[in-house]
């Protein structure tokens, strides 16, 4: 194709000239796009799970046009009252003693930034992450992820050293053999301890997880996990770290989605809804006494538009939308999402589980005979992936859906401002996918 016939925009997440093509969207409001040829979409992944208010949210955008007016930068050097303002509004909403902010830009530089901290304040090294987990795509974030898709391309050319894996508390395809997922639990717990002990504790920073996974999944912790884990911490002195990027600002129907899990970590890493993707915005909530050391030691390095005032202004109008209502409605809405879910898991044998929490869910697909995935992209790179059709279809049908770390499902991810008929909507439109595609 002539460069004149196209963007000279590179996507991310591009495959290459032979990939379908983009789509070009233009306008949105409320839960729903609209693209340059005039099709509208029902957006059940609010883009990349963080247009979490909903498109075209008149406050937010009333509140970054006001403080472009009064100043529209101020160095992350200083301070300026947008960004105290929404410091002390997320201290105010993280659990426990989680009182202290570190802006960044973006998850993956807030995941970086927790690490440095964590490594600083611990004098160790090693950070423990999930495989089959994602934490961002920079060198240090890609490393960190258990992705491999994402970690192949990042180590291509580049050694990410200090990172450690151990096995997720998945209960569909479970490395584990437990009965029940409060078996599972425990040996996911158990393992994890095995881990440290065998990094060597005084090795091991932190142990940096997602509450419930994001494009791996949408799968939480079996019960009683989070509670052991945080006991395994405390007993062999590993920081907790939270990647909130997808889980937080309601997603899960709470602030954090560490608080529908009644644990306090040490530290929060946050991105994507603190604004409602209406600018980028990020950070790390840091427990007091982490915070203090940083105070008391300075911390020398820094990013230009941390904290830029306008994504702080997005920040503060997308927290009031938040607690006007959204979160009540995210929790109102997720029993009715996973029954509609479910009614697919019981009339579709290529329907091999459905998991979530909140409005962040799964539908994940295999061989009704094995339950195996019937492509597996992780070890079959160049074969037909039937979930991509099933995605595809439901497109065509006016319903955006992600794809999840491996591509074996479809993942569910709306603004908090849907309704019942906008579920009942997209999940017909994924019906409509699995009945063209199976």
């Amino acid at each position: 194709m002539a460069r004149t016939d196209r963007s000279r925009n590179i996507p991310h997440w591009y495959a290459g000239d032979d990939d379908a093509d983009v789509l070009s969207l233009t306008s949105g409001e409320g839960a729903r796009v609209t693209d340059d040829a005039g099709d509208e979409y029902l957006d059940f992944m609010a883009q990349l799970y963080c247009v979490n208010a909903g498109h075209s949210c008149a406050p937010i955008v009333d509140a970054m046009t006001q403080q472009a007016r009064e100043i529209p930068y101020v160095s992350s050097s200083k301070t300026t009252p947008a960004r105290d303002e929404l410091a002390a509004r997320l201290a105010d909403r993280a659990p426990g003693s989680l009182n202290d902010v570190f802006f960044s830009i973006s998850g993956s530089e807030a995941n970086e930034s927790a690490i440095q901290i964590a490594r600083e304040y611990q004098d160790a090294s090693t950070v423990l992450t999930r495989w089959r987990s994602y934490h961002g795509s920079t060198y240090a974030a890609g490393g960190l992820s258990g992705d491999p898709e994402t970690r192949s391309v990042v180590e291509r050319h580049a050694a990410t050293t200090g990172v450690g894996k151990f096995l997720p508390p998945m209960v569909h395809n479970s490395p584990f053999d437990g009965d029940t997922p409060d078996e599972i639990g425990q040996q996911a717990a158990d393992h994890l301890e095995f881990v440290i002990k065998n990094e060597g504790p005084d090795s091991v920073a932190a142990v940096l997880t997602e509450p419930v996974a994001g494009t791996s999944g949408a799968y939480p912790a079996p019960p009683g996990y989070f509670e052991r884990v945080r006991e395994i911490c405390d007993e062999y002195d590993v920081l907790l770290i939270a990647d909130e990027v997808i889980s937080g600002f309601g997603r899960c129907g709470d602030w954090f989605g560490i608080g529908t899990e009644g644990v306090e970590p040490d530290m929060i890493t946050f991105a994507k809804g603190v604004t409602s993707a209406y600018a980028p915005l990020a950070g790390v909530l840091a427990d007091e006494e982490i915070a203090a050391e940083i105070r008391a030691d300075g911390h020398p390095l820094g990013q230009t538009f941390a904290g830029h005032p306008v994504a702080c202004a997005a920040g503060n109008a997308a927290m009031d939308a938040y607690a006007d209502g959204l979160i009540e409605n995210c929790r109102e809405l997720a029993p009715y999402l996973e029954q509609r879910l479910r009614e697919l898991e019981a009339r579709y044998g290529a329907v091999a589980d459905v998991h979530g929490r909140g409005l962040l869910w799964s539908v994940e697909f295999g061989d009704p005979e094995t339950g195996e995935p019937f492509v597996d992209p992780r070890v079959e790179r160049d074969a037909d992936n039937p979930v991509e059709d099933v995605r595809e279809v439901a497109t065509d049908h006016g319903v955006l859906f992600g794809s999840g770390r491996p591509d074996t499902q479809v993942l569910c991810s709306p603004p908090l401002c849907i309704d019942r008929a906008d579920i009942d909507e997209a999940v017909d439109a994924l019906a409509t996918g699995i009945e063209a595609t199976f």
